[in-house]
């Protein structure tokens, strides 16, 4: 192993930690997983009624008068899943869409791609509908500082406003004990 291996090996690593976090950064800003099903839905229900089974000698063909229907279903949702992914903003709509043609898939596309399709289209559009953007983080606020608690002519502490209501040097040590502590001001 030589110096030249080494880094070139680095090299190689550096990119891929690079192309990883970007691939990471992409994929959180868009519903990725809703895309995805989308898509993995809609590949069954376009290709199991032109498929081919072979048994041996036996040839199963799935060729229904469903055909076309199957295939323009399928297309669809794929491109619904494309939609998602490059298209954020009409995720609500692409996930509508996505649901309404599993449900159209049932009984055009050899009852919706043998579920398989159909669950997997389902759970994309749910997914798509429900998928929110993230929201930045905010900065912690600053903690606000509260004034010293106000003594009493024998020493003893009297109770103050609580931290969620405002300051008011109005409240004497009467009305805060009557209050409970309470401001009676706000």
């Amino acid at each position: 192993m030589s110096a030249e291996t080494s880094a070139a090996q680095g090299r190689d690593e550096h990119f891929l930690r690079v192309f990883r976090r970007a691939f990471r950064t992409w994929r959180g800003q868009r519903p990725f997983w809703a895309g995805l099903f989308t898509m993995f839905g809609g590949v069954p229900i376009a290709y199991l009624p032109y498929a081919d089974l072979r048994l041996g000698n036996i040839t199963l063909a799935m060729a229904t008068t469903a055909g076309a229907g199957s295939l323009i279903i399928g297309v669809l949702l794929v491109t619904l899943g494309l939609t998602m992914w490059f298209q954020a903003a009409v995720r609500v709509f692409a996930g509508i869409a996505a649901i309404v043609l599993a449900l159209i898939s049932i009984p055009v596309a050899n009852i919706g791609g043998f579920l398989i399709g159909f669950l997997c289209s389902l759970l994309g559009g749910a997914l798509s509908i429900s998928w929110a953007p993230g929201r930045p983080v905010a900065e912690a606020p600053e903690p606000q500082t509260s004034p010293e608690p106000a003594k009493g002519l024998d020493g003893v502490t009297v109770p103050g406003p609580r931290a969620d209501e405002g300051y008011d040097p109005n409240v004497t040590e009467t009305t805060a004990h009557a209050d409970g502590g309470r401001n009676s001001a706000g």
